[in-house]
């Protein structure tokens, strides 16, 4: 290529003209959490009315129905679901089974058992430093817990201003993927550990 040839720009098409349907679909497929419809009509430059007809549009396409809700194609696999007052896409509730199932045994990325104990600690023990989880489990964990942090299931809670030490704490994140709105929800960690209270606080869940 000479030095006066150029590389034609991609063509973008602004959020307005684009097919309001593709554009739902774009963003809802890489939406972390329930999307309300003036969210998605703001991102769209669309008002909410024509907004929420598409999405509704969307409903019955992927369940396989025409305007009027009688069968007219492909129930998908998936479903887009209003949840807290906004849409996102779930899996039907027929396969969940087949999608537990490769997550659990198929999916490569699943966290090590390592990375599960550590993690344990931290949602239990919570804000902690590296050096007191590597306490409670005996091990280095400075390669596991840059995983987690890699992952987005923990974060950096704060620095502690005597000993500089980062202290660690879970995210939202890692609460969606467990399926519960707190911590509080978690299970009493006594039952699970041989003794019932090593390396714990007494007081812990």
């Amino acid at each position: 290529m000479s030095e006066t040839e150029t590389v034609p720009a991609t063509e973008t098409v602004p959020a307005r003209d684009v097919d309001i349907e593709r554009a739902l679909e774009a963003i809802l497929l890489v939406a972390d959490e329930p999307q309300g419809l003036v969210h998605l009509a703001t991102a769209l430059g669309r008002p909410v009315a024509e907004t929420e007809a598409a999405v509704a549009r969307l409903v019955n396409d992927y369940d396989g129905l025409d305007a009027d809700g009688q069968p007219a194609g492909i129930r998908r696999g998936f479903e887009l679901r209003e949840v807290g007052g906004g849409w996102r896409f779930y899996v039907r509730a027929e396969y969940d089974t087949v999608v537990a199932d490769f997550v659990v045994t198929q999916n490569p990325s699943k966290l090590s058992q390592a990375a599960l104990e550590t993690l344990a600690v931290i949602a239990y023990k919570q804000p902690i430093s590296r050096g007191a989880i590597a306490s409670i489990r005996a091990v280095n964990v400075d390669s596991v817990v840059r995983t987690l942090l890699g992952r987005g299931l923990i974060t950096e809670a704060f620095t502690d201003a005597e000993t500089g030490a980062i202290n660690y704490a879970t995210t939202d994140l890692l609460l969606t993927q467990l399926g519960v709105n707190s911590l509080d929800e978690l299970p009493p960690i006594s039952p699970l550990l041989e003794d019932g209270a090593e390396g714990f606080s007494h007081d812990l869940r």
